[in-house]
């Protein structure tokens, strides 16, 4: 097709899927070395993307809260070369991918979401009962398992506090938006999830036999994210 007069050649080039930047973003107590990540890491190596995988345990895992890991992300987002941001959320890391796709839809243009956390800040769906959460709040911190550390580790109720501030179910997230969830999942009710992708016509919503981590199912998720980031023809 050819040029028109005053209009730079740019303009008319197909975007090169390889040029975005995909984030991969961990869930709660755990890191981006997980089997997932790693998984789909391998496997946008070999289409030339390099998987971008913050470390929100840092500086310490203790003083970790939901404004902290949006701080982060804004921060590496802002360091991404162009061609289109993709967000990938994994859990509690979904409630931050939503609510990051929320606050900067003008970078991020599409969004994954892996048994998203899209409750958390309402009553009932949170890391402990309402009796533990008491417990922590007077206590100033409490104890979770770290899976990426492999053992317990503290973290102080300003997480709690901060966190359920926070409201992924109502926010507004425009970007075309794939997620997949576990019908046996015992974290995030597969029916939150339907809930939240019913009244959104951009959220294509897949109901997999699978449980929280998704795993046994890594297979069909590349295989729709491949098409979903424009990877094959």
């Amino acid at each position: 097709m050819p040029v028109p007069p005053g209009m730079p050649d740019v303009a008319v080039r197909p975007r090169d899927p390889r040029a975005r930047t995909v984030f991969y973003l961990h869930g709660f107590a755990s890191s981006g070395k997980s089997t997932k990540a790693a998984y789909l890491a391998d496997r946008l190596k070999a289409h030339g993307i390099a998987l971008e995988c913050p470390d929100f345990n840092l500086p310490d895992f203790r003083s970790l809260t939901m404004t902290r890991m949006l701080d982060q992300l804004a921060a590496g987002i802002a360091r991404s070369p162009g061609g289109g941001v993709t967000l990938i959320g994994s859990s509690l890391g979904g409630t931050l991918a939503i609510l990051a796709a929320s606050r900067l839809p003008g970078l991020v243009d599409r969004v994954v979401l892996l048994a998203p956390a899209v409750m958390f800040a309402r009553e009932g769906h949170q890391l402990l009962p309402a009796e533990r959460v008491d417990e922590w709040r007077r206590r100033g911190a409490t104890t979770f398992f770290h899976y990426g550390y492999n053992e317990d580790r503290l973290l102080d109720f300003a997480f709690y506090e901060d966190t359920v501030r926070y409201d992924a179910f109502e926010a507004s997230v425009s970007q075309p938006t794939l997620i997949f969830q576990g019908v046996r999942d015992h974290s995030v009710d597969y029916r939150t999830v339907e809930l939240f992708a019913r009244t959104r016509p951009n959220v294509t919503l897949a109901l997999l036999d699978d449980d929280h981590q998704l795993v046994a199912s890594l297979s069909r998720i590349w295989n729709d994210l491949e098409g979903f980031l424009e990877l094959v023809e």
